[in-house]
């Protein structure tokens, strides 16, 4: 029997005819590795760019946010699962829009930017690229939020066409990939330097998790490594659990596990550490690094106060590392 194995991602599925891969969305048919989703996204929505989250990029501009079914993780908490946890044939509605359609809508709506995002941009490839690459040509910029499972070779052929990526790194134990959600942690390590090596605007969020991956100690070696490795200045993006999807039996994570970590990561050297899904001021602000003045304050998705100067710091004039216009 011919099988083929796809190479997009660290699972490698090998698939006879008719197979799809552990994504949902990607098939053995006739004798070619297809896409299912293409030009098929599941979701299609104008957002506040401070909830993919970034917020070391263009603060208080709408981006235009879109994803289809299908993921290649398997993740217990997932509050997207109805979208990610499912291949094109089991949804309901599916919105029909090529990559001219999408880049058509950002502009008519003034979004300086696309978010490829919902799922796992990473499991619709080809339309991703297709995409970043036509918002480039008419002047837009694209935004992955992404898990960042994908092998190295095709993230690099991606990244020239992206602006930003906020990466979702889950935890910071292999076991803990392995055991809810299905993956490797090494892989997710890589891409991430690899993003980070291409220019790519890199944040990072951290869903904290009640017994799971909530250790300060843990935590520590994870801000220790973004520091050294991807740089002290990467916003690292700490989020409050929910409740959802096969995690209903644990609490939602304390406020005061939050404001711990944040600090154990600012202790261990990174700059710019926030808080997400829970009002904090200073977890929502941005600060200089140097004199440490609020140069950034918001409210949930909405910017307070922009005191920023050409990306600077207008108390000091540090700058700000970002893209800010």
């Amino acid at each position: 029997m011919n099988r083929l194995t796809c190479q997009l991602c660290p699972h490698h599925c090998s698939l006879a005819e008719g197979q799809t891969g552990r994504c949902r969305v990607r098939k053995h048919q006739d004798g070619a590795l297809v896409s299912t989703v293409y030009g098929l996204p599941s979701a299609v929505h104008l957002d506040p760019i401070e909830k993919k989250p970034l917020f070391h990029m263009l603060p208080g501009s709408r981006i235009l946010s879109l994803g289809t079914a299908g993921c290649n993780l398997r993740c217990a908490w997932c509050q997207n699962w109805t979208l990610s946890q499912r291949g094109v044939e089991e949804m309901e509605v599916v919105y029909r829009a090529p990559p001219e359609t999408l880049i058509d809508r950002a502009l008519e709506n003034d979004c300086p930017s696309i978010a490829l995002t919902y799922s796992e941009p990473v499991v619709f490839y080809e339309y991703s690229c297709d995409i970043a690459k036509l918002a480039k040509e008419r002047g837009l910029r694209t935004v992955l939020v992404t898990a960042a499972y994908i092998e190295p070779e095709p993230l690099r052929a991606l990244a020239p066409y992206v602006t930003a990526a906020n990466v979702d790194l889950k935890g910071f134990e292999d076991a803990f990939y392995v055991e809810h959600c299905a993956a490797h942690l090494e892989p997710v390590k890589t891409a991430i330097k690899v993003l980070k090596s291409a220019g790519v605007w890199v944040e990072l969020t951290n869903l904290l998790i009640p017994t799971l991956n909530d250790d300060q100690k843990k935590i520590a070696e994870m801000a220790k490594w973004i520091a050294g490795e991807v740089g002290p200045e990467t916003p690292l993006h700490f989020s409050r659990f929910h409740p959802d999807h096969r995690t209903r039996n644990l609490p939602a994570t304390p406020p005061q596990t939050l404001i711990d970590a944040r600090k154990t990561a600012k202790d261990c050297g990174l700059q710019n550490v926030y808080i997400g899904n829970l009002r904090d001021l200073d977890g929502e602000s941005t600060f200089c690094p140097k004199c440490n003045a609020r140069v950034l304050q918001r409210n949930g998705y909405r910017i307070v106060e922009n005191r920023l100067r050409d990306g600077c710091c207008p108390d000091c004039g540090q700058k700000i590392p970002g893209v800010w216009k």
